[in-house]
């Protein structure tokens, strides 16, 4: 069985925008019965070196993580600098923005996706490893993130 292009299929969190995430994540602990959960702030440019179409943004979003069975739901609460939250919530308004899977080798599945016509949209760096995200929104009807954690 083949593992696609990332060499793995399994997707770990699907993430969704929102406007609202105090809101939102009140909506979802009641309506499926699980506690609400904390919210906190992405980190700022020096240490997230935050990385939109290109260009360094003090982007930052206020996320919020619900284990529901084998996958997570992440709400996302983007500020108001260039991001690709900010520009899909202010296109697409609130839901979907994302499908992400545990990689390995960032450059070079960056470098893969590329070639294959689906373009960086963002990058950057979180405690214990870094993301990027990939336009895959035109084929796909959604974005695909990558993730890669730091060897332990």
């Amino acid at each position: 069985m083949t593992q696609g292009l990332l060499g793995n299929n399994v997707v770990v969190h699907i993430g969704i925008l929102v406007h609202d995430i105090d809101k939102v994540s009140q909506a979802y602990a009641d309506f499926f019965g699980i506690e609400k959960p904390e919210a906190s702030w992405t980190g700022p440019l020096e240490e997230a070196e935050t990385n939109y179409n290109g260009e360094p943004t003090p982007a930052r979003a206020k996320l919020a993580f619900m284990k529901m069975g084998s996958i997570q739901i992440e709400l996302i609460e983007p500020d108001e600098h260039p991001s690709t939250w900010r520009s899909h919530l202010e296109e697409h308004g609130e839901g979907p923005h994302h499908i992400a899977l545990v990689i390995e080798g960032m450059k070079e599945k960056i470098t893969l996706l590329e070639s294959k016509g689906f373009p960086l949209q963002q990058k950057g760096e979180y405690p214990g490893g870094r993301y990027a995200y990939m336009d895959t929104f035109k084929e796909l009807k959604i974005v695909v993130e990558l993730l890669e954690n730091d060897k332990k």
